[in-house]
């Protein structure tokens, strides 16, 4: 109410003072001016309240899309412009005739122009100064030249797995969080995709976000940065991870590979669910049930309590009943482990206990 009082005042100040020059521009006497005054002047004051409302929801969502560099830039480069504009100006105003007060005004508003358009050209690399001071603040080097960091990157894969909450709270996270602004909005594009399944995936990993910033179980950062010059989101994480020393979490194999070949540290959580899972040994026996046909024939396929996938040769006449199993191998691949088994006994538990 206060805003809308105070708009209606400007707007019938402004219009009233338009309509009282309007109105001597064709020369009407006393009465018929205040008449054009107080006519434009109630006119201003109600449509004023909703032009400024328009505005200020226009300026609220450009200013959102601008980043605080650039703003400074804007800045800086206006307080320059009528810096030079100013100092042009007593020598232009000497000049003769009309040229003399023209000359000035147009001088100010092309040097303020030229330094807008200068300095916000220049906004990424003012950004790229300071982020890089800041960045060099926010570690310290090794006697070996890495960086002992307390920080980790987290990419989108990691957030949308969820795993990384209970590893936060089992206090094995490396230190703060850091979730750059590129990957917060790669995970609302995919939240917003019009694939269920992309979607669901999306909407999980902002409220495994959400999650992790309410638990509070470790420090979360949304650090607000992006490369312009570089594509793609895993792209970005390998710059980023570059400049700062910090190390990549992830459970994305590609991303893995790539940024280990650019000599990037990164923490797979696949890879640590792996150490962590207990160590089976040829020879041992274990209990299992067969709940699907395994690739070969007369193979079938269980899961041991941790996940991990169990191939039991002959074990497929056993599907749906639990058996005693010995391990004869133990494979290891890049998504995790895989045992090979034999029956112990051509008899499954369930058919025993019928028998």
């Amino acid at each position: 109410m206060v805003a809308d009082v105070f708009y209606r005042m400007i707007g019938f100040t402004l219009f009233g003072l338009l309509g009282w020059g309007v109105g001597g521009a064709f020369s009407y006497g006393a009465g018929k001016l205040l008449l054009w005054g107080l006519l434009a002047g109630l006119l201003g004051a109600t449509v004023m309240p909703y032009g400024a409302r328009a505005f200020q929801r226009w300026l609220k969502a450009y200013m959102s899309e601008v980043s605080g560099y650039t703003l400074v830039s804007v800045m800086v480069g206006l307080m320059a412009g009528l810096l030079m504009a100013l100092l042009f100006a007593l020598p232009l105003s000497l000049l003769p005739g009309v040229a003399g007060r023209v000359v000035p005004a147009a001088a100010a508003i092309v040097m303020t122009y030229l330094g807008v358009s200068f300095m916000t050209a220049r906004s990424q690399s003012l950004a790229a100064v300071f982020e890089s001071r800041s960045r060099a603040q926010s570690y310290v080097p090794t006697l070996h030249g890495s960086v002992d960091s307390t920080r980790a990157i987290v990419d989108t894969s990691a957030i949308i797995d969820g795993r990384i909450a209970d590893i936060g709270r089992a206090g094995f996270a490396p230190g703060t969080l850091v979730i750059p602004k590129f990957v917060l909005e790669e995970l609302q594009y995919i939240a917003d995709s019009s694939d269920d399944l992309r979607r669901q995936r999306g909407r999980r990993g902002l409220e495994m976000l959400n999650k992790l910033q309410k638990e509070a179980a470790v420090p979360v950062e949304i650090e607000d940065i992006d490369f312009r010059d570089v594509d793609g989101v895993d792209a970005k994480l390998i710059r980023m991870a570059r400049d700062t020393g910090y190390p990549v979490v992830t459970n994305d194999f590609g991303l893995n590979r790539v940024a280990e070949l650019q000599g990037v540290r990164v923490l797979n959580i696949n890879q640590l669910a792996t150490a962590v899972k207990p160590l089976i040994m040829p020879g041992e026996e274990v209990e299992i049930r067969i709940v699907q046909e395994g690739k070969e024939s007369g193979q079938g396929v269980g899961f041991l309590d941790d996940g991990t996938m169990v191939v039991v040769e002959e074990g497929r006449r056993h599907l749906n009943n639990r058996i005693d199993v010995v391990v004869t191998r133990v494979l290891q691949t890049t998504v995790g482990r895989m045992i090979f088994a034999q029956l112990k006994n051509g008899v499954s538990r369930d058919k025993a206990a019928k028998g």
